[in-house]
């Protein structure tokens, strides 16, 4: 097992099981690519619903007659609302992402939350490592995942993360996450510092993840002791970036892209360095899903 291994985990689907999702009309516009991808299973259900998808053997169509923001949304909803009750999107969530094709676009409609992964279009989140500087180097918060969450239970994770709703800034997103799930004060977490973003997309159980995870550093007070505010974690624990470093080598106890976020901090804080790791620059190069054969 190796670092690579994690990175790998994040860069790895399948084309060809999946067809474009796409705004009819749009696809052969310069620049205008697909919004997402979605499964020929899952394609060939959504003929069942006509008046909001036009499906073909080469795409899922979203019609051109949906023209705007509201009259999207409202057509996507009700079909997504009879997919739920039929229980073939089990994961809802009660909350909508806005869906563009890249960030700072406006969104070109709402989006259940549940069901992004399964038509593979661009989604958002803020990952939040929280750290503290001691005389022994840098020490990083690390959380463990409730057991009964739908999506890697149990696993290790950062301080704080979460998926980006619609109509909520990023770092209002980190200041709502970081007192929901760590119980950091606003004035506190409003210090977190944006320093970069990470893409990735890859197949989970939930579906086809096309993510763009914009990372924050927080550096705490060395006497502040996050603790769990909801459901989502059961517990806070102070690791050594060493300590951090050899879980991701030898395991996969991390959540996924967590593991990815964990590696990108340990590059920027110099905790990883070229003459010490022999696997550095595959480590930058897979961050950016390049791969040297």
């Amino acid at each position: 097992m190796s670092y690579l291994d994690r990175i790998r985990t994040c860069h790895t689907w399948q084309p060809e099981k999946y067809r474009p999702f796409v705004l009819e009309g749009e696809s052969s516009q310069a620049g205008r690519g697909p919004l997402g991808w979605v499964t020929h299973d899952f394609a060939r259900r959504l003929k069942d619903f006509p008046k909001t998808f036009t499906v073909t053997d080469a795409a899922v169509l979203l019609p051109a007659r949906y023209g705007d923001f509201e009259s999207r949304s409202a057509v996507l909803e009700e079909a997504l609302g009879e997919l739920h009750a039929a229980g073939e999107i089990p994961k809802w969530r009660g909350e909508d992402y806005g869906i563009s094709r890249r960030w700072g676009e406006a969104p070109l409609f709402r989006m259940e939350r549940g069901a992004v992964p399964l038509f593979g279009v661009l989604a958002y989140g803020v990952h939040v490592n929280g750290y503290v500087e001691t005389p022994d180097g840098v020490g990083i918060w690390v959380a463990k995942r409730a057991r009964n969450k739908s999506v890697a239970p149990g696993k290790l994770d950062h301080l704080t993360a979460g998926g980006q709703p619609i109509g909520l800034g990023l770092m209002e997103n980190v200041v709502k996450e970081c007192g929901e799930e760590a119980s950091v004060p606003a004035e506190m977490a409003c210090r977190a510092k944006p320093v970069g973003a990470l893409r990735y997309v890859c197949e989970r159980a939930e579906g086809l993840r096309n993510d763009v995870a914009f990372c924050f550093d927080l550096e705490l007070p060395a006497d502040f002791v996050p603790r769990p505010n909801d459901n989502e974690v059961e517990s806070f624990s102070l690791w050594t970036m060493d300590e951090v470093l050899a879980r991701l080598k030898d395991t996969d106890d991390f959540k996924f892209n967590v593991a990815m976020v964990n590696l990108h901090f340990a590059l920027r804080h110099g905790v990883l360095d070229p003459d010490s790791e022999p696997a550095y620059q595959q480590v930058v190069d897979g961050l950016a899903g390049h791969f040297a054969d």
